[in-house]
């Protein structure tokens, strides 16, 4: 039989004031079952835990190690009761999170309010950076979960696959190519760009391409929204890419058009990443989960 918590929480009681009677008073407890209580740890463990003497009562070396013992078990099954506590009225802890804009745009708010919702103690922290910055921000560990479209794996950093989205170009409804449905990207280059930030993975995403086919991407303006960005397009300012679902809302509102981006890379995978996933605190595991809805990892 082992010994249990309130035998243990006794026993350092007995030790801390030093008798049975002084311990019984402090623990409102008889004075015989708390001697009851000690005799009975010595008859489990098969070893004398005291020194009982008209001074009082103190430890054997048994006794010693025991005490040092029941403080760390004590502390773990309070540890155990406090975070079973958290999980009973609702989680708690504080999450850093960098996203990227087209996370933030089409599916963060619905995300973390759903979140915050069943989990009002928890505190999130959310900064838009551009995806070439997230990861290396969560790898710095100035953030813990970070939301973006992968270019390429980090070192020590894990990718589990988010959302989808598909980009679009979007052009002034007095543009010349504004009644086509679809458009290849080679089309679009003879034509100027409003772009993203600098750095942005859409910009160097459109680069890139455009360098493939051996040509150069125009871009005429940077500007650092989605709304500014429709809204220059809108002014014949030059065409943008941006993804369907954010397009489709600016659209309703502004006089432009969007055409499908007929190309294998304009269906994109949103990935969340993270630094170790057994590493996260509760809170933030749990909102990784609802997130993915799986555990599989890719490095």
């Amino acid at each position: 039989m082992s010994p249990d918590p309130k035998s243990l929480r006794l026993f350092i009681s007995v030790l801390k004031h030093g008798t049975i009677a002084a311990a019984a008073e402090h623990e409102h407890t008889a004075a015989a079952a708390i001697s009851r209580r000690i005799s009975d740890l010595e008859e489990q463990l098969g070893v004398a835990l005291v020194v009982r003497s008209n001074k009082g009562i103190t430890p054997t070396a048994a006794g010693q190690a025991l005490l040092n013992m029941s403080h760390r078990v004590l502390h773990d099954l309070d540890s155990i009761r406090t975070q079973m506590h958290d999980y009973a009225v609702g989680m708690k802890g504080y999450i850093r999170i960098v996203a990227n804009m087209s996370a933030i745009h089409q599916f963060m708010p619905k995300e973390l309010s759903a979140f915050l919702s069943d989990n009002p103690l928890v505190q999130i922290d959310l900064e838009e950076r551009v995806s070439t910055v997230i990861a290396q921000s969560i790898a710095d560990n100035n953030a813990d979960v970070g939301v973006l479209v992968m270019d390429h794996a980090i070192e020590g950093i894990e990718f589990l696959p988010y959302k989808e989205d598909d980009l679009v170009v979007i052009v002034p409804e007095s543009h010349s190519l504004a009644g086509k449905g679809r458009v290849g990207f080679a089309e679009t280059l003879i034509y100027d760009y409003v772009g993203l930030p600098a750095g942005s993975q859409m910009n160097l995403q459109l680069m890139r391409v455009a360098s493939e086919l051996g040509q150069i991407w125009r871009c005429r303006f940077q500007v650092s929204s989605y709304d500014a960005l429709c809204l220059m397009v809108e002014s014949d300012l030059g065409m943008g890419v941006l993804p369907r679902r954010i397009a489709m809302s600016y659209a309703k509102a502004l006089g432009i058009k969007l055409l499908t981006l007929d190309e294998p890379w304009a269906h994109r995978q949103l990935h969340v990443c993270i630094r170790s996933y057994d590493a996260l605190s509760p809170a933030a595991r749990l909102l990784v989960d609802r997130m993915t809805g799986s555990r599989t990892a890719h490095h």
